[in-house]
Formats: C-alpha cells, sequence, structure tokens
C-alpha cells in the first residue's frame, strides 16, 4: 500500500489547487445545512485501484463524513456498479467531488490497462513493469496501481537502481566504460542494468557483465536472437513501442521483463461517475 503521509500530501496539494480561497458555486447556492448521499458508479467495466484514495479525499475535508466502500483494490466492477457510497454534508461532498474523481479514475484506468497487459502475456515467463513515466507528484499512486493491476514496478526513482541509457552512453563515452564504472561505483547488492539497440550492443553489455539488458525498440526477429544470446546469463528486458497488439509476441521471444510506458504515461482514466440526493 501508499504511506499515508503520502497520500495526504497529494490530497493537500490537489485540493488546495481546485478550491483555492473557496468553492464559489457550492458557498453560494447551498447555505451549508444539507445533507444526503452519493453513489460512484462505474460507468464502464473496471480494475478498482485506489478505494481508500478516494475516501480519503472526502475524510481530508470533513472527517464527519460517512464513506462505504463497496469494492477492495484489485476487484473488478462491472458496468453499473456502485463502488463506494458517502454520506453527510453535501456541501463537502461537492467541494471533494472533482480531486476525488481525478485520483479514483485514473489509478482505476491504471490498474485496468495494466491487467490487459498481464492477462496478454499470462502463460509465458514475461512480466509486465511499468516505468518513470508518470504524472510528476503522483508516482506513487501511479505505481501502486500498477501493482493493483497485477504489474511490478520498475525503478520508483534514480536513486533505486542503475540504468545506463543511451545518453549515459554517449556521455561516458561507451557501454563497457560505463558498466564498469558503475561496478566501481555502486554496492554489489546493486543489479546494473543497461539499454541496447542492436546485437552488437547485446554483445558489449553481455561481456562487460551487466545484470539486466534492455532491449531497446528492437523488432521481434532481433529480440529472439539476443535473448539467444545471452543464453540466461542475463535479464533481458524489452521496452519501445509495446502495445496490446503486439506484447503477446513479445512476451514469446522468451523475454523476462516487459517495460510498458503506457501503463502510466498516456493511460485513459476509468469512467466513474458520482451521483448525489439529497436527503
Amino acid at each position: 500500500m501508499i504511506e499515508p503521509f503520502q497520500i495526504r500530501q497529494i490530497i493537500d496539494l490537489a485540493l488546495r489547487e481546485d478550491i483555492g480561497a473557496g468553492d464559489i458555486t457550492t458557498g453560494s447556492v447551498l447555505d451549508g445545512t444539507e445533507r444526503g448521499r452519493a453513489a460512484a458508479v462505474a460507468k464502464s467495466g473496471l480494475v478498482v485501484a485506489g478505494i481508500e484514495v478516494f475516501e480519503e479525499v472526502f475524510l481530508f475535508l470533513d472527517d464527519s463524513i460517512s464513506f462505504e466502500g463497496k469494492f477492495r483494490d484489485g476487484e473488478t466492477a462491472e458496468k453499473g456498479r456502485a463502488l463506494a457510497e458517502i454520506s453527510g454534508s453535501l456541501g463537502s461532498i461537492l467541494k471533494a467531488e472533482r480531486v476525488a474523481l481525478n485520483l479514483f479514475q485514473r489509478m482505476c484506468g491504471i490498474a485496468t490497462l495494466t491487467r490487459s497487459y498481464v492477462d496478454a502475456v499470462r502463460g509465458t515467463r514475461a512480466v509486465i513493469v511499468d516505468t518513470r513515466k508518470t504524472v510528476p507528484g503522483l508516482r506513487a499512486l501511479d505505481k501502486y496501481s500498477v501493482r493493483v493491476g497485477g504489474g511490478r514496478n520498475h525503478r520508483f526513482g534514480l536513486s533505486d537502481g542503475v540504468l545506463i541509457k543511451e545518453n549515459h552512453i554517449e556521455a561516458a563515452g561507451g557501454i563497457t566504460v560505463a558498466i564498469e564504472r558503475a561496478r566501481k561505483n555502486v554496492p554489489h547488492t546493486v543489479r546494473i542494468e543497461v539499454e541496447t539497440r542492436n546485437l552488437d550492443e547485446v554483445g558489449e553489455a553481455l561481456r562487460a557483465a551487466a545484470d539486466i539488458i534492455m532491449l531497446d525498440n528492437m523488432d521481434l526477429e532481433s529480440m529472439k536472437k539476443a535473448v539467444g544470446l545471452i543464453a540466461g546469463r542475463a535479464l533481458v528486458e524489452a521496452s519501445g513501442n509495446i502495445s496490446l497488439e503486439n506484447v503477446r509476441e513479445t512476451a514469446l521471444t522468451g523475454v523476462n521483463l516487459i517495460s510498458v510506458g503506457g501503463l502510466t504515461h498516456s493511460v485513459h482514466a476509468a469512467d466513474i461517475s458520482l451521483l448525489v440526493k439529497r436527503s
């Protein structure tokens, strides 16, 4: 799960951004005594992710609000199902509505898309992983949603592991020197991954004893040859131009990991409505 302080920091910033000096619409049309309930309804099938984040937005504004989640994270909800019911001050519910939905819809969208990728490679040895292509400030929520959908997390941030990419290789003067320097300067407990673009670079990374070799934007035939060349001496990650249409073919090349930036950088928010009724 996500650390509670991270959730509250994200919600605090989002509510400050949205409400600012005050919700002039709610403040002008309600007198503050109105009470009622609201139902969050799935407008299409989805994988639930972030139900506790959704709840916390309402409670952050008004801890007297009552929240009842109907699903747990990781469960599948069909179109038309109520995901949660919220009751209490309608003014508080309306002020929290947009931020609560923005976060919840995004998280459910990521989990739903991730589940589709995971299902597509089922039966192969490939694992679906995410990338650092997340919305700034929302990485904890984005990466949690990937886990809920059945995927795994790549690095959370730059301090989590060595990933020598094309620009690092150019700046260092080559794959071999980059790996040698990394090996010298990081603890033995840290694995070293290097990005490669062709079979020659795969061979160089292998000779330099990379722990993980990324095959960047390679065609399927090249990936198969690379897997055969590596022959289990390093983990193999496929990356670049991965889609639902080609992910299974990619998995069948024998790679261990398939990283998909689209899980978080261009996900479609799940379709969820919040319907309010006055008591």
